[in-house]
């Protein structure tokens, strides 16, 4: 992960989506790997598991790391990705479109898994911005206790301030695991969730992102 040296732009960010309605509810603390061990241990011992057992020992370990690491690094800002814009020098008025984002997040409500994709478009006003940033963009939002439709603003809304326009498209279709393995246990069910702003809001635009985005992308 490339990560932005100024911190200032994740602050930014995240002040955006405070004053937007979006952003998730926490107060951020830093957290410790040795304190998230500690937690795990003391977890696994309600319900009897030996941890002297070799191979049950490194699991807190292991936790510690996947949640500071890896599920859970999109809630330090610290941690927002290089997503330097540039100036729009070629004049490019047309959508541009990446489908098929990898959306790997964890639901707020029951800490399983949300696994799906992500399509994302805009069309360029002053601002054009690289590709892969688009990706870990999506990735940072998705590294959170998340639901879906919060994710989708956040990325939105994210989006629509680095490229300063609204004629930005975000689109999500994922797989609840609190869904299809617990509760109702509906194996066969999944979510899209959408924001669309700007042009995107002209039916024909519209059509044509939802065109690209899965019309073509399922051929």
């Amino acid at each position: 992960m490339s990560y932005s040296k100024d911190i200032s732009e994740g602050n930014n960010i995240r002040q955006y989506l405070v004053d937007k309605g979006v952003e998730t509810p926490y107060k951020f603390k830093a957290a410790s790997h040795a304190r998230i061990e500690e937690l795990t241990k003391e977890f696994m011992q309600e319900f009897g598991l030996n941890l002297e057992d070799d191979s049950l020992m490194e699991t807190p370990r292991r936790i510690a790391k996947l949640y500071v690491d890896e599920y859970f690094y999109g809630l330090n800002y610290a941690n927002w990705p290089k997503a330097t814009v540039v100036e729009n020098k070629m004049n490019v008025d047309e959508m541009v479109v990446e489908r098929n984002i990898i959306v790997n997040s964890l639901c707020e409500h029951h800490l399983l898994p949300i696994v799906g994709k992500a399509y994302v478009a805009y069309i360029p006003s002053r601002k054009v911005l690289g590709l892969s940033k688009l990706n870990r963009i999506v990735d940072f939002f998705s590294r959170r206790p998340q639901i879906q439709e919060r994710l989708t603003l956040q990325i939105y809304y994210a989006l629509s301030k680095l490229l300063e326009t609204d004629n930005v498209a975000v689109m999500i279709e994922a797989e609840h695991l609190c869904v299809k393995t617990r509760g109702v246990m509906d194996a066969c069910s999944d979510t899209i969730t959408s924001k669309l702003g700007g042009s995107f809001k002209d039916g024909t635009v519209r059509a044509e992102f939802i065109d690209l985005s899965k019309g073509l992308a399922s051929k």
